[in-house]
């Protein structure tokens, strides 16, 4: 335990890309796909929580260690060395699984709203949507960053939400540490899912253009290509960070399963229709206070992957095309970069007008996230192994191994699953 007060206060400024990219993971998209799998699957899924840890704070950790490095994002990287058409193709897709991601994140959170006040959830929706708009353009990147990690402490509602809930200990840890995969499409599809929500593009996009952007952004920091005396601490720091966020993302993802999978499937609930019908299948077998804790869950979540979503997409497109980038200039001075963040949630509002079920839009986003991630995470592998790119700072045979191992894993899933 920190007792020391300075010690604490350093240890907190260390934390910011890594936190937040990790707690936005757990966005409504995220919830909803763990809380399907739990339902569904029981405690059957509990080791994919365990198992894609050392995957994803390898992914994450690559994607900051090539913005810190080279002082750009990935898009940009991607247009500097490689061929235009290759950019075009992931900036692209990348935009497209982000703007459904969001909008399935914004219907959940309308919906969720609507349970509390009443009234209707497609204004609350657009209400959210405008408000998340309002904040990312108009408050400074300093300023911002400082809300959205203490808005990572709503996550600690679905801590509070398992502990409710009358959870079997020793079946819970047979299913961590033993697992029984099946070889059915269902199964199959939840685990993409559950990859996909995991281990998302728009997490290695954001992660990358933030320490690009804290570069910018603070005096007397540099590009570690151009000053590697600065490489020893902002490499622990990027490690840290990343691992802490990490953690703390496959921690909540860990308890929204086994909470959902101690309260609904053990009363014999194992299909979710609707965002209102996930939180509110929890009051009468784990009570109302556990109701309220998931509810607050997903609107909170929400408001802080939405603007991570929308803000990713902009830093690609605007790496891409060469804008001027960052969530730290003013309105007038990025108009084509924050046009993009309005166009995504703006879009992203709209799809709701579809009136598609909101649970398994989210379901979905994430299998789509899943498939998009291939092609990402194979290009951000090429990058950071590339000498001519990286100069001294190519990772490391641990980070390249589990890197390709991820790529491929993600690949094989989404194949397996096609032919079943």
């Amino acid at each position: 335990m920190l007792k020391n007060p300075a010690l604490k206060k350093n240890f907190l400024s260390v934390l910011g890309p890594g936190l937040i990219t990790g707690a936005s993971d757990d966005d409504p998209s995220g919830i909803a796909t763990y809380s399907q799998v739990g339902a569904h699957f029981g405690l059957g899924m509990l080791w994919t929580m365990l198992f894609s840890y050392p995957l994803m704070t390898a992914v994450q950790e690559i994607s900051g260690r090539i913005g810190r490095v080279t002082g750009h994002g990935i898009a940009a990287n991607i247009r500097r060395h490689y061929p235009a058409w290759l950019l075009q193709l992931i900036v692209w897709l990348l935009f497209i699984a982000n703007t459904l991601n969001l909008g399935a994140d914004l219907g959940a959170m309308g919906s969720c709203l609507a349970l509390f006040v009443g009234g209707n959830a497609l204004f609350y929706t657009g209400a959210l949507a405008m408000c998340c708009v309002t904040l990312e353009i108009f408050i400074p990147y300093t300023l911002y960053v400082r809300y959205l990690k203490w808005l990572t402490l709503v996550l600690f509602s679905y801590v509070a939400t398992a502990m409710i809930a009358h959870v079997p200990f020793k079946q819970t840890l047979q299913s961590t540490f033993l697992p029984h995969i099946l070889m059915n499409k269902k199964y199959l599809t939840s685990l993409i899912a559950v990859l996909g929500t995991t281990i998302s593009p728009y997490l290695v996009f954001w992660q990358a253009s933030e320490e690009a952007e804290e570069v910018v952004d603070h005096r007397g920091e540099h590009p570690l290509k151009r000053s590697p005396e600065e490489a020893p601490g902002q490499l622990k720091r990027i490690r840290i960070d990343t691992y802490v966020g990490m953690a703390f993302s496959n921690l909540v993802a860990f308890f929204i399963i086994l909470a959902t999978a101690a309260t609904l499937n053990a009363h014999g609930i194992t299909e979710i229709a609707t965002a209102q019908q996930a939180a509110q299948a929890l009051e009468p077998v784990a009570g109302h206070l556990a109701f309220l804790l998931f509810s607050l869950g997903i609107i909170g979540t929400g408001l802080l992957a939405v603007p991570v979503l929308a803000g990713s997409s902009a830093y690609a497109l605007g790496e891409a095309f060469r804008w001027r980038i960052g969530l730290e200039r003013k309105l007038f001075r990025a108009k084509a970069f924050y046009g993009v963040i309005f166009l995504s949630t703006g879009i992203g509002f709209m799809l709701n007008l579809l009136k598609i079920n909101t649970i398994k839009a989210l379901f979905w986003s994430a299998v789509i996230n899943g498939a998009v991630s291939v092609p990402v995470l194979a290009i951000m592998m090429w990058i950071a192994c590339d000498r001519t790119i990286m100069g001294d700072f190519v990772i490391s045979p641990y980070l390249r191994t589990v890197g390709w191992l991820t790529t491929g894993l993600m690949l094989a899933v989404a194949v397996v699953m096609l032919l079943y």
